[in-house]
């Protein structure tokens, strides 16, 4: 992402396109309808019949944890918006109002196929095989009724406290994304009454009945036993319910910004706390929840916002056919049934990082680029703490984490305890993690762990180590440089690039990227990294730029850029200009995506594809072809304005020749892929790649 010389246009140059307007509403998708599109297509990888079964009834899971949080930050803060009264549209032409509505439309139609798919397909289907949840108590037979019975009263009633809703009752607090029966009943003097029963989240979701591999919903089991809660009442009926609260953290204007971080953290766990407390902003009920229950709800939840937000109306409230809570699903997808399964994954040590071998001596023989989860994260970046922690020539280890496991923080715990110098920066506000990563920063200040905190509205969300070296009379610097966080689980998950590298820039650089994030440092510019906020939107547009400039000029010009989502405005006007310019743009982005590619004119040479399959795409590359002298990067940063305007986010060159061609490569096969793979339309809809009769199948998840 250098900045590129502007040579005049050559007098051969073609004539100019007309005049288009870059920044026509029309030609911007909406950030949250593009999301929803992504989680359509996560959908529809659970209504694919070529996906094994149970890795079918984890993307109904996910597809239902990814809504989850779409409405607990997306549509919470769309909400927010409206009942401040704010009326400005976005770059796509669309009002927060406009987006609620339109929101509220996709949802309900993906609601509908999700539970039609668990319902009607997946139910039965495991029940063929045998993993049957069953929806009907009186239809068990005796004996497993006898079983549940027990155990409901030794591990179930005790633990239940059921809360009547009357004038000496207030309506109980309703913890977000949590199972709640509501009761109808009939006193002595058969007036109406009502409460509310929490499912417990504590004990087990599927009851595993006597026969193997079948259960019965928690929920089912208390229903069956509510007279044992009840004694003496009349009951009318119980309903399923669940909700889900404004659970987004955003620091306002001022707060965090002492200098002292425990003043960052305190705010940071009292938000937390705020956080079980935050507005309801969707009702989801069982369909067959009498109209009059559902209406007692949004009362009681209107009342409990005091007037302030935006009132529940019908449309905030989802019927669900099925199963509601669904992200409860992963555990059934879990079953030990590995013929029902994607085949066991192995991933494998990199040759050049051998067990027997030296990382610090293969390092210095040259870079290392990684790719997980085919690299084992275990046997390169885990293992290279670990030898750091252990080895007594290393001096000081700095790290960044955003979302961390326990075997990395174990040693870089254990590092501290054998006498290294080791800093920490911790990034608190990593969104739905807060609380683990207070607990983490906590345990490390009492070893003596430097821990940062980073700074208030300003996210460190890059992925980058440094180990410091005392090799004769000399110090070197080894540096990570990664897309993905320090964490063993998603690593095996999650696809990510990494370079390990002792280049004496780039060890420079990330010492003065975390004397900035530990201290007061200002550094004026940053020799080989890419560094946001300051410098990595200027230097990716003017990279683009140069591209185009290369196209007018006739000399080879392409983007090929992979990421995770692309929102920001300046970046797709620029590719807009890009395109007309002549560069061929080849996008892959797995979730959302505001440009509009194909569109006669204007983004003629771009095409985007998203690949959804077994792991998760998460890994960020760009190459620039440069008029031959092609640059390729890796990033922790995508496209997006938080990324690039309100994030600290590091990009890395590649410089080795054969790790640019190795990065390229892998992006031009997923390019080709013909099973995973879905092209975007210009109007912002996909459609799902197909062999064509006699093609083999390319999946990038092979």
């Amino acid at each position: 992402m250098t900045v590129p010389s502007r040579a005049g246009a050559a007098a051969s140059s073609p004539p100019p396109a007309p005049l288009v307007d870059l920044r026509d509403a029309a030609l911007y998708g909406n950030r949250e309808l593009s999301w929803l599109e992504f989680n359509r297509r996560v959908l529809h990888e659970a209504l694919d019949d070529r996906t094994p079964l149970l890795e079918r009834v984890k993307f109904l899971a996910i597809f239902s944890s990814n809504l989850d949080e779409f409405f607990q930050v997306r549509v919470a803060g769309l909400r927010e918006q409206v009942a401040a009264g704010r009326t400005e549209a976005g770059p796509d032409g669309l009002t927060p109002h406009d987006q609620l509505n339109a929101i509220r439309e996709a949802v309900e139609g993906m609601m509908a196929a999700h539970s039609r798919c668990l319902v009607d397909e997946m139910l039965p289907a495991l029940a063929r095989h045998g993993i049957v949840i069953h929806q009907d108590w009186t239809a068990l037979p005796r004996e497993e009724r006898e079983h549940l019975t027990a155990w409901f009263h030794s591990h179930v009633f005790p633990v239940l406290t059921p809360l009547a809703v009357d004038p000496a009752h207030p309506f109980p607090h309703i913890s977000n994304l949590s199972l709640s029966l509501a009761v109808s009943l009939l006193d002595e003097h058969r007036d109406p009454r009502f409460a509310r029963v929490k499912v417990p989240e504590l004990l087990p979701r599927w009851i595993p009945l006597l026969a193997p591999d079948q259960f019965l919903p928690l929920e089912l089991l208390i229903t069956a036993h509510l007279e044992s809660l009840f004694p003496g009442v009349e009951l009318v009926g119980s309903h399923l319910f669940r909700i889900t609260r404004n659970s987004d953290l955003t620091l306002a204007a001022g707060q965090g910004d002492n200098d002292e971080a425990d003043d960052l953290l305190d705010v940071i766990q009292e938000e937390v706390l705020s956080r079980k407390f935050g507005e309801v902003v969707r009702l989801e009920v069982h369909e067959t929840m009498p109209t009059s229950v559902r209406q007692l709800l949004l009362e009681e939840f209107n009342e409990a916002n005091e007037g302030e937000g935006l009132a529940l109306t019908s449309a905030d409230v989802t019927a669900v056919r099925g199963i509601l809570d669904a992200p409860d699903l992963m555990a059934i997808a879990a079953l030990d049934r590995p013929a029902l399964r994607d085949p066991v994954f192995t991933p494998v040590t990199p040759r050049r990082m051998a067990e027997d071998r030296d990382l610090f001596r293969v390092i210095r023989e040259g870079d290392v680029l990684l790719h997980h989860p085919y690299d084992a994260f275990q046997t390169t970046v885990e293992r290279l703490i670990a030898i750091a922690a252990d080895d007594p020539d290393v001096l000081a280890i700095k790290i960044t984490l955003y979302r961390t496991g326990g075997e990395i923080a174990r040693l870089l715990a254990h590092a501290a305890e054998r006498g290294k110098q080791v800093a920490v920066l911790i990034e608190l506000q990593a969104r739905f993690d807060e609380e683990n990563n207070i607990e983490w920063g906590r345990r490390f200040e009492e070893i003596g762990v430097h821990v940062g905190y980073g700074e208030a509205g300003l996210k460190t969300h890059s992925k980058v180590l440094l180990i410091v070296r005392r090799e004769g009379d000399m110090i070197r610097r080894y540096v990570h440089v990664g897309t993905g966080n320090y964490n063993p689980r998603t690593a095996r998950l999650y696809t990510d690039f990494g370079l390990l590298t002792c280049d004496d820039q780039i060890g420079a650089d990330l010492s003065d990227l975390f004397n900035v994030l530990t201290g007061f440092a200002v550094p004026s510019g940053y020799r080989k990294l890419v560094v946001a906020p300051q410098w990595m939107k200027r230097q990716l547009l003017d990279a683009i730029h140069r591209e185009a400039d290369h196209a007018r000029q006739g000399r080879p010009a392409r983007i090929l850029a992979k990421m995770n989502a692309l929102v920001h405005p300046e970046v797709i006007e620029a590719l807009y200009a890009a395109s007309r310019a002549g560069v061929e743009i080849d996008l892959i982005v797995r979730g959302i995506c505001c440009l509009r590619p194909g569109i006669p004119g204007v983004s003629d040479n771009i095409r985007v594809i998203s690949i959804l399959g077994r792991f998760l795409e998460h890994s960020r590359a760009t190459v620039f072809r440069n008029g031959g002298h092609e640059e390729a990067f890796i990033s922790s940063a995508d496209w997006m304005p938080r990324n690039l305007d309100r994030r600290v986010e590091v990009a890395v060159p590649i410089e080795d020749p054969r790790h640019r061609i190795t990065i390229r490569r892998l992006l031009e096969q997923m390019l080709t892929d013909n099973r995973q793979a879905w092209e975007m339309q210009p109007d912002g809809s996909y459609v799902q790649r197909t062999p064509r009769p006699g093609e083999p199948v390319r999946a990038t998840h092979g």
